[in-house]
């Protein structure tokens, strides 16, 4: 049972996020299907390193033991990462996009987790990639989770780029009164 529970709370989120992509705001920008790809893809290969039965070498090596304590603070990480993304994507409401976009009549949204942080999901994301790699114990699950790291601040700098030419010195302001990805670091 615990095998799949991580697996299972990452398709329940899956499922939601699917579901609640429709209805959103007309895009007017896109980011090019290259660029998009160059934080999909990364993103891709983490959740396989995480989620194959076995790897080859030193990646398949434990960088902590296996107990109960370990897996209940991996699950609790992916369950308070999955469900802060859940909280900002819901407070993002229609303004929402898997890629970088800007939407028409596209609005800085500043409630909810957005008050402190400016990429909520992705603080949320990084959090549960954090939680299967402890969950998993292996070396593999701490290079998803910096491949994660680097997938998504990749896209957080073309975000913010776009914004900030979008709705400039609002923009900056709210940049200035909020942390990107983690309060009280970044």
């Amino acid at each position: 049972m615990t095998e799949w529970l991580i697996p299972g709370l990452w398709l329940a989120w899956a499922v939601y996020w699917w579901k609640s992509s429709y209805g959103v705001k007309r895009v007017v920008r896109q980011e090019s299907a290259l660029s998009r790809a160059a934080h999909f893809v990364p993103l891709v290969v983490a959740a396989v390193l995480l989620s194959v039965k076995s790897v080859p070498g030193w990646l398949g090596t434990r960088w902590i033991e296996p107990g109960w304590l370990v897996f209940f603070v991996g699950v609790t990480l992916v369950i308070a990462g999955l469900l802060f993304s859940v909280w900002a994507r819901i407070v993002l409401g229609d303004n929402w996009s898997a890629s970088v976009t800007l939407k028409q009549h596209h609005e800085i949204v500043r409630t909810g987790p957005y008050r402190w942080i400016r990429h909520p999901i992705y603080t949320g994301l990084v959090l549960a990639f954090l939680g299967s790699a402890v969950a998993r114990g292996e070396w593999r699950g701490m290079l998803a989770f910096v491949i994660v790291v680097i997938a998504l601040w990749r896209k957080l700098r073309l975000e913010e780029r776009w914004l900030e030419e979008f709705f400039g010195a609002d923009y900056a302001n709210y940049r200035q009164s909020s942390w990107a990805l983690v309060p009280f670091v970044l």
